[in-house]
């Protein structure tokens, strides 16, 4: 029988974002975080679906290999990417970079692609599951004043695209179609559901005592 994600055997995310960790405690899902460091620069003529999946793949890997003695029930890895006109637009070196991303986001629709993979560790050969979820991002036209004061903030050095939809970048995005949380880092829909489907979780939602 397939262990379910409790808090004594809890959900191994591979990952060091806390973005993800947050929306997977806002959720109610035990988690402990062992993230291993992987190449994550694109190679030469990859494309972008080539690219999240072996970045995703080696995180999943990495991170099956940390667990130890952990008793985790399952691991998820996760990879999010923003990308306009075809190509991946990556994390800014510094605040000047910052702002030239912005400049090319602004005033336009980009997407945003989140690839995660389930690892069952009762069954670790293979993942249960492995998929992508898209959000379209509409850019308002913002000031080069605004992209100004808001690349200088430092909030978005470490993002993709140089923003923060659950900070102050929010100012910036007109529409979102799709999930949101997808555009933070982590579709939350889409994984409870993968989750689900693979039997790890049971009785959930549970209620939390606040």
């Amino acid at each position: 029988m397939t262990r379910t994600i409790t808090a004594h055997s809890p959900l191994l995310l591979g990952s060091q974002s806390p973005r993800r960790r947050q929306i997977l405690e806002d959720l109610g899902i035990p988690i402990i975080v062992r993230a291993a460091a992987v190449d994550e620069s694109v190679e030469r003529g990859e494309t972008i679906e080539s690219y999240l999946g072996r970045v995703v793949e080696a995180k999943l890997w990495a991170a099956r290999d940390n667990v130890g003695t952990l008793r985790a029930a399952a691991i998820l890895a996760a990879d999010t990417i923003v990308v306009l006109d075809g190509a991946i637009v990556g994390k800014p070196k510094d605040v000047p970079d910052a702002l030239g991303l912005l400049q090319m986001l602004a005033g336009r629709v980009h997407t945003v692609q989140t690839r995660f993979a389930i690892l069952d560790m009762d069954r670790p050969e293979a993942p249960v599951c492995a998929r992508t979820v898209e959000s379209r991002v509409s850019m308002r036209r913002a000031t080069l004043g605004e992209l100004e004061r808001y690349a200088a903030t430092g909030e978005g050095l470490d993002k993709a695209g140089a923003y923060a939809l659950q900070g102050c970048g929010a100012f910036l995005v007109e529409r979102i179609d799709g999930s949101p949380s997808n555009v933070i880092g982590l579709p939350a829909c889409e994984v409870v559901l993968e989750l689900d489907r693979a039997e790890l979780l049971e009785g959930f939602p549970s209620v939390r005592v606040q």
